[in-house]
């Protein structure tokens, strides 16, 4: 028997909040806005990734992958590239919603 497809772990979703849903989590807006490295590598310890990928397309895109959610690296990139405190912002409200699930 040959297998052609695997079941994704995660049925296709979008992120929980949208990239400029600052306000669903005013902390995590602050961190990003005044220590933007900072909460990089707290998302990269989070998602086991080197603290150097905490930020940008990379870790977007393998969490993208990871959690089913449709995109594109070129999405990632831009999403990254016009505003980085804002992706990485709502990057982390999600690794935390998904948390408080236990999805994470």
């Amino acid at each position: 028997m040959e297998v052609t497809s695997q079941p994704a772990a995660f049925e296709p979703t979008d992120f929980h909040t949208g990239l400029m849903s600052c306000c669903e989590d005013t902390s995590v807006c602050c961190y990003g806005c005044f220590c933007l490295p900072c909460l990089g590598c707290s998302i990269a310890s989070e998602m086991n990734e080197c603290c150097l990928c905490g930020l940008g397309m990379p870790i977007r895109s393998v969490y993208r992958t990871k959690y089913n959610i449709p995109g594109s690296l070129c999405n990632d990139f831009w999403a990254g590239y016009f505003c980085m405190p804002c992706a990485a912002c709502q990057l982390k409200r999600d690794i935390d919603i998904r948390k408080r699930t236990g999805e994470f």
